[in-house]
C-alpha cells in the first residue's frame, strides 16, 4: 500500500514508521509541518533516504494513496493545556485535508488518531460499547477542549458513512523513545528511576491500559487489511494495570523509590480519569489480538530506555 502519514513528528507515528520499516514493505510518504525534524530523526535511526518527506502544503489531491494515517495532534498534556482552544482549528484543518482527499478518492482508507478523552466522561468506571459521551455543555472548561475536538472529529466522520474512515481511540501509550520530559505518570516514574530520585505521587487509585507500540502496529495492520468500513475502535492491551501494581512492578524491576503524598504535581490537561481504559473489544472483529499486558509492555520499554541511556552515558 502507498500510505500518507500526516503528522510524522508524532512519537506514536515515528514508532509505527519504524515497525512498518522492519515488518513489511508498504510505501510511506511522511508529511509534517517541520520536515527537517523528520529528516533528522530518519538519519538518527539510520533511515536517511528510506522515505519521501514533505511539508503539508505539498499534499495534493492528485497523489495516489491507498491509505492516510492522521497523527496530527498533541501528545503531551502540558502542551495540550498550553495550546488551549486552538486545538479545534488544528484538528479540523488536517482532518479536512484528509476528508477532501477521500471525496475525490473514495477507495482510500483513512485512519484518524482519536483519544479515549472523546468520551468526555469522568471515567469513574471503564467505558464500554454502551458508554455515552458526556460533555458539560453549560460549563465547559479549558481541559475539555482536547476531548471535544476529538469528539467533533468523530461525529464528522460518522456523518460520512460511505467513506472508509476508522477512528482509533488511544487511551494510554508508552514508548522508550518518547519525550521523557513530558508530564505523564510513566515519564515521572522513568525520570525518578533514571535520576535515582524519589517519585512523589498521589494516593489516588487509578487504572490504566497501556498499548505497546508493537500491539498498536498490529492493530493498524489489521484494520488496513480488513474490508473497508466506517467505524471507531478503542485501543486495549492484554490487561490493564492499576497504580499500586504499576508502582510495585517498577520498584521490583528497576528499584523505583516512591512516596505517596496527599497532592500531586502532575499535569492533568483533560480532567480526572480514575479508570481511563475501555472494555470495548470491537477490534477483535478485525482480527486484532494484543500480545502484551500493560505491565509486560511497560517493563519492555522502560528496560530498553534505561539500557539506551546507560550506553549513551558511556559514549
Amino acid at each position: 500500500m502507498r500510505i500518507a502519514i500526516l503528522g510524522a513528528t508524532s512519537q506514536i507515528a515515528k514508532d509505527l514508521i519504524l515497525l512498518f520499516t522492519t515488518q513489511n514493505n508498504h510505501e510511506l510518504i511522511l508529511f509534517a509541518r517541520r520536515p527537517e525534524v523528520v529528516m533528522q530523526w530518519l538519519t538518527s535511526v539510520d533511515l536517511p533516504s528510506q522515505y519521501e518527506v514533505s511539508v503539508f502544503a505539498s499534499f495534493s489531491l492528485d497523489e495516489n494513496f491507498d491509505a492516510i494515517l492522521n497523527f496530527v495532534g498533541i501528545g503531551d498534556p502540558a502542551q495540550a493545556a498550553a495550546m488551549g482552544a486552538s486545538i479545534f482549528d488544528v484538528t479540523l484543518k488536517y482532518d479536512q485535508m484528509a476528508l477532501s482527499y477521500l471525496e475525490q478518492h473514495p477507495l482510500c482508507r483513512y485512519i484518524f488518531l482519536s483519544s479515549g478523552a472523546a468520551y468526555g466522561s469522568s471515567f469513574d468506571t471503564p467505558v464500554d460499547e454502551n458508554t455515552k459521551a458526556m460533555v458539560a455543555i453549560n460549563n465547559l472548561q479549558p481541559q475539555d477542549w482536547y476531548a471535544v475536538a476529538k469528539l467533533y472529529a468523530e461525529c464528522r466522520h460518522r456523518s460520512l458513512p460511505n467513506l472508509p474512515i476508522i477512528d482509533i481511540r488511544v487511551f494510554n501509550y508508552f514508548s522508550h523513545s518518547q519525550d521523557m520530559s513530558a508530564r505523564f505518570l510513566m515519564t515521572d516514574i522513568v525520570r525518578a528511576i533514571r535520576d535515582n530520585t524519589v517519585l512523589k505521587t498521589s494516593s489516588d487509585y487509578i487504572v490504566r491500559d497501556f498499548i505497546h507500540p508493537s500491539d498498536f502496529y498490529k492493530l493498524v495492520v489489521a484494520l488496513l487489511a480488513s474490508p473497508a468500513t466506517n467505524v471507531v475502535i478503542d485501543c486495549y492491551s492484554k490487561a490493564p494495570i492499576d497504580k499500586p501494581t504499576l508502582l510495585a512492578g517498577m520498584q521490583k524491576s528497576f528499584g523505583l523509590h516512591y512516596e505517596i503524598i496527599t497532592t500531586s504535581a502532575s499535569v492533568n490537561a483533560t480532567g480526572n480519569k480514575p479508570h481511563y481504559y475501555s472494555l470495548n473489544k470491537k477490534a477483535r472483529d478485525f482480527g486484532y489480538q494484543p500480545s502484551l499486558t500493560s505491565l509486560d509492555g511497560l517493563l519492555l520499554e522502560v528496560r530498553e530506555l534505561l539500557q539506551y541511556n546507560q550506553v549513551d552515558s558511556l559514549l
